[in-house]
């Protein structure tokens, strides 16, 4: 998401985006980021943050006109709809990250849950899609609900595709983004 937003708002020159090895026991980053967690953006103050939506609404305030901000206190349909949004991303991702894991260290339990999950998601995605708050200038939801999406390029078990022709539409532009295209995983 960050490097999306990185790219949205051409701020190639001022962000180095630098990868991170985690999940190892004595991984450099952990010196940068002692949580370990991604995405981590270190501000030209020297300070760190952590937290996607946080980075991205950091970043999507620089150089000049605000996109990409959390969705406003008062903005109760948009923050309904960016809840659905981070449940299923989150889902996807505890997904990704349990068939990433050693064969024989896998949670049969956890993919079942999580798998079901997603297709719920998908399903209620389907009915929401055509809310106004999908359809105005790309934003922190949208974003949010576009990578997670694009989240079939890694697991070819997320079929969100198959029955959710709305989605489909909807997605198809936003996945074609050059922001989108320019950070799918090798291959995909």
């Amino acid at each position: 998401m960050a490097r999306i937003v990185v790219l949205e708002k051409k701020l190639e020159r001022r962000v180095e985006i630098i990868p991170a090895q985690t999940r190892t026991a004595d991984s450099p980053y952990y010196r940068i980021n002692p949580s370990g967690r991604v995405p981590y953006l270190v501000r030209d103050d020297g300070v760190g943050m952590e937290e996607s939506e946080l980075i991205c609404a950091y970043l999507g305030q620089l150089e000049g006109k605000p996109q990409f901000q959390i969705p406003a206190p008062e903005a109760w349909e948009e923050r309904r709809l960016y809840g659905f949004a981070r449940s299923m991303i989150d889902g996807v991702s505890v997904w990704n990250r349990e068939i990433a894991r050693p064969e024989n260290e896998r949670s049969p339990t956890v993919i079942r849950h999580e798998t079901a999950r997603a297709e719920r998601m998908a399903d209620l995605w389907e009915r929401e899609i055509d809310r106004p708050e999908m359809r105005g200038p790309f934003n922190l939801l949208q974003l949010t609900l576009g990578c997670c999406l694009g989240l079939e390029a890694r697991n070819a078990g997320f079929r969100w595709r198959e029955n959710h022709p709305k989605l489909c539409a909807w997605f198809e532009p936003v996945g074609a983004r050059p922001s989108f295209v320019a950070t799918r995983p090798p291959g995909a």
